[in-house]
This record gives structure tokens, C-alpha cells and sequence, in this order.
């Protein structure tokens, strides 16, 4: 079914018309967000027709699974893109006001289409090798985002960005050619079955770990996620937020599918490392955080501390456990955009990240000090916001795993990520502004008309925030049904393969 191609297929179209366009910013902004919308339109149309069938599956040139590369749309897949398709549409109106004509003409526009293809590539994707070409096509087009200006702080940034990824990569590779090694097959349907058929020596567990471990970098998890501090705060805002939004959940993306797919047979090994992972994910983030006073930096850290959640909920491994990972990756996607474009706004007004040199924002600016308290007070966790909801489900399934330490940390995590977005609130919104800072754009003696095109993203990011926390039954039943078909691999299985599968693989 086309349906399930053209997510990747629309960004591939619309990065070539840019580059065609490249004389024109006018005609690469228009492109950028007439194809930004095209995209969140057919995520929306996946999503209804994923919900209604189950699962959409495509062999690209008719080649049958697992001989040919294989398109797979089930709802954690559909929810990822739609939400792919959600935050593109916000950055691309966002950098309406925010990217300038030089970074346009060193090909921004192309650069941004071309990472969103990697990022709905990997997601719809139901072939490993597969998926590691859209992981090198994400990290080709986000070297060259962060790497746009050539500023001494972006290269320092983009070098161990690009390091620690590549040795992701590699480990990913290699552990790719074992696993071929083994089964034969490279299309993850197949290599479930023939796994689940296979006799279980210590290889499965090796190749296992080398996979936690490839995906985990991606993610930015314990321990070696100091890439994404290093890194986050130095692009241009836009690219900044869209990020923060996607580029990690990626990895986490491809641990859920993995571990609930193929390797979900000694969760008391493979399932008790994640949880550990998680653990210390959370509290290493939140620990950097706090010792920040720079905007994006702290975001930067508690983007790592929140990804322990999210493997918290793959870890403990029950449905209410999934159901609260996959309400939480929505959560936090949106939440984390959106508290980077607001950085954004704080720094077009006073012209810094520091928060020593920011402050008078409430005063001056409260619309904006609303727009901050939504995302933050629900990244914290504070009721009735969709954070609260996301680590509440997360909380309980630890409780009733009885997981009892990973549970204190997460709930010892949210008082540390409320103390770090307090912090902000006093710096920045609070305080009054530092002397020697200039407040012509705060005060609004100095018009600035392209303020309107960063205020919009922002907020519709915060009326779903509010949405989510407010009537969140819709998402939370999305949620659920994800869980369900990630506890039973079998239909996913069969819709690839074309044929019933034994309990073994379940």
C-alpha cells in the first residue's frame, strides 16, 4: 500500500525541489512548508487507516518478505510519524522567522527535508540494514544542520555529535553481520520467527547487548550519551527543537521495536540491563541539569533524564508499562520541542541563552511566561498536564513490577526536573533584567514582526500539551492498543510474512 511510502517519499520530493529552488528562499520556504504540511496530512491518514487495519505493510518492488526490503506501519510506528509530521510543521513555520538567508543558501531547507525522510524511514522500516541506512541518512543530514554557520562552538559540538554516532553505528553494523551470521535473514519479522525456532546460546544475548548498546547511543542513554549536551545548544534554535524532539527518540524507537519484537526471549537478562540503563539515564540527567545556567544546555540534560522513563516503560516490560512508554515518547516529544522554541523567543528578545544574562520576561513578556510554564510544569510531571499522566502510568507499572529503586529514582527525578525548571522560571522570567542587557525587543520599543511566526508553533505545541493532559483518554487508548500488539508480536509477524505464526514467537 502506497500510503506507508509516502511519509518518507513526500521529504525525499520536497528536499529535491529545494534544491532545485536554491536561488529562491521565498520558493524553499513555501516548499518547506507545503511539504511539512503534506506530511503531517498522510501521517494523519496512516495513523486512521493503521487504527482500522492493524497493520500496512509494503514490499517495495514487489519483492515478498524477507527477500525484499519491506515498509511496516503498525500504531507505535504511526503514532511516531504523525508526531514526526506534528513537530516538522512547527519548526518549519518557526524558521519562517529564525533561519537566516545565509543558512538557506548552504542548503537548509534540503538538509531538513532529508532528515525527516531519515526519521520516517526509520521508523516505517521492517528490514535492520534498512534501518541502518536511514540511521546514517539521519546522522549525514544532521552533521551538516549542525555544522551550518561553522561557528567554532558548532564544530567543537558537531565533532563529538558525529564521533559517539559513529561508533554507534559501527556496533550496529557489526552487530547486523552477526545476526545475518546466524539467521540467515535480514527483514525483522523473519529473524523474530527464526530466533524464537533457534536454540539460545550466548551469541542471541551478545548480539543482544551490542544492540542495546548501538541503539542507547542513538538515544543518548547511560553512559554514553555526553554527545547530546555537547552538541544541542549549538545549531540554530529550529534545528535545536527539532532535535530534541525526534533525533533521540529514534534510538528509542528502535529499542521498543527490537526488544518487543526479536529479542523478547530472556527479558530477565536483556530487559533487567535496560532497567538498570534507565536508572542511572534518569538520574545522570537530571544531575547535569541541575548544575546548568545555560537555557538549552539544561534542556539538553533532561532530554537524557527523560529518556530513562521512556526505557523504564520498555524494561519492566507489562502492558501498563509499554502503554506508559509510549504515552510518555508522545508527551515528551511535543513538551521538548516546544520548551526549545520558547528558548528561542528569550533569546530574540534579551539575545542570550545565559541565564545570568536573562530575566524580565514575566514583566514584559507574560503571554510568553504562560507559554514557558505550560511545557515545563508538565515536563516536571504537575497535574493536570500530560506529564503527570505519562509518569503516573510509568510509576504505577514500576509499582506493580514491585521495581522498587528504579521507581525512586523516577519519582525522586521529578522533584530534580521541577527544581531545574524553577530555576529558569527565576533566571529568566522572574528576576528583573540584568543591567547592561538591552530591552528594546523585550519592551517592544523595537518591532519585531516575524515574533508572530514563533509564537505560533509554540502555541499549538502547548494547546496539545494542555489537550493531552486534559483529555488524553484518545492517546492513552492509542497507547494502549501499541502496547497490546507490542506484547504480542505475532501480528506484526503475520502481516509482514503472510503466515500464522507459533506461540514461540509471542
Amino acid at each position: 500500500m502506497t500510503l506507508v511510502a509516502l511519509p518518507i517519499f513526500i521529504p525525499l520530493l520536497c528536499g529535491a525541489l529545494s534544491l532545485l529552488a536554491w536561488r529562491s528562499s521565498l520558493v524553499q520556504r513555501l516548499i518547506g512548508l507545503v511539504g511539512t504540511l503534506a506530511l503531517l496530512v498522510v501521517s494523519v491518514m496512516l495513523l486512521l487507516a493503521v487504527r482500522e487495519e492493524g497493520h500496512i505493510v509494503m514490499h517495495m518492488g514487489s519483492w515478498q518478505a524477507p527477500f525484499g526490503i519491506t515498509l511496516v506501519a503498525d500504531l507505535l510506528s504511526a503514532i511516531m510519524v504523525l508526531l514526526t509530521g506534528m513537530m516538522a510543521v512547527a519548526v518549519a513555520i518557526y524558521s519562517l522567522a529564525t533561519t537566516s538567508e545565509s543558512y538557506e543558501r548552504f542548503g537548509y531547507f534540503p538538509l531538513l527535508h532529508l532528515l525527516l525522510a531519515g526519521v520516517a524511514g526509520s521508523f516505517l522500516t521492517g528490514d535492520i540494514f534498512n534501518l541502518y541506512v536511514w540511521f546514517e541518512v539521519m546522522l549525514v543530514a544532521s552533521f551538516a544542520l549542525l555544522i551550518l554557520g561553522g561557528e567554532r562552538s558548532q564544530m567543537e559540538g558537531a565533532i563529538k555529535y558525529v564521533t559517539l554516532n559513529l561508533l554507534s553505528s559501527a556496533i550496529f553494523l557489526s552487530a547486523i553481520g552477526l545476526l545475518y551470521g546466524l539467521v540467515g535473514t535480514l527483514n525483522m519479522a523473519d529473524i523474530a520467527v527464526k530466533l524464537a525456532q533457534a536454540e539460545h546460546t550466548g551469541m542471541v544475548d551478545v548480539i543482544a547487548v551490542m544492540f542495546m548498546v548501538a541503539f542507547g547511543i542513538k538515544a543518548g542513554a547511560f553512559p554514553l550519551f555526553f554527545w547530546l549536551p555537547a552538541s544541542y545548544h549549538t545549531p540554530p534554535v529550529a534545528v535545536s527543537a527539532l532535535f530534541a524532539g525526534l533525533l533521540t527518540k529514534v534510538g528509542v524507537y528502535a529499542l521498543f521495536r527490537v526488544f518487543t519484537l526479536i529479542f523478547n526471549h530472556t527479558p530477565e537478562f536483556t530487559h533487567q540491563l535496560l532497567l538498570w540503563g534507565a536508572a542511572f539515564t534518569m538520574l545522570t540527567g537530571v544531575l547535569g541539569a541541575a548544575a546548568q545556567f545555560e537555557f538549552r544546555r539544561i534542556l539538553s540534560f533532561h532530554i537524557i533524564s527523560q529518556i530513562g522513563y521512556m526505557l523504564m516503560g520498555l524494561a519492566l516490560f507489562t502492558p501498563l508499562a509499554l502503554i506508559g512508554g509510549v504515552f510518555y515518547i508522545t508527551h515528551h516529544i511535543i513538551v521538548k520541542t516546544n520548551l526549545f522554541l520558547v528558548s528561542g523567543v528569550a533569546h530574540r528578545l534579551l539575545g542570550s541563552y545565559d541565564l545570568k544574562k536573562l530575566g524580565g520576561l514575566y514583566k514584559e513578556r507574560p503571554f510568553l511566561a504562560i507559554l514557558f510554564l505550560i511545557p515545563a510544569l508538565s515536563l516536571a510531571g504537575l497535574p493536570p498536564l500530560s506529564g503527570f499522566f505519562a509518569k503516573f502510568i510509568i510509576i504505577r507499572a514500576g509499582i506493580e513490577a514491585e521495581a522498587w529503586v528504579v521507581t525512586g529514582v523516577a519519582l525522586l527525578v521529578g522533584l530534580l526536573t521541577l527544581y531545574s525548571m524553577i530555576k529558569i522560571w527565576a533566571e529568566a522570567f522572574w528576576k528583573a533584567v540584568p543591567e547592561g542587557v538591552s530591552t528594546e525587543r523585550l519592551t517592544g520599543r523595537e518591532k519585531d514582526p516575524q515574533l508572530v511566526w514563533m509564537y505560533l508553533p509554540i502555541v499549538l505545541l502547548a494547546a496539545c500539551t494542555l489537550l493531552i493532559g486534559l483529555y488524553g483518554q484518545p492517546v492513552y487508548e492509542l497507547a494502549e492498543a501499541s502496547a497490546a500488539q507490542l506484547m504480542n508480536p505475532s501480528g506484526y509477524i503475520e502481516a509482514v510474512l503472510g503466515t500464522s505464526v507459533s506461540g514461540g514467537a509471542e
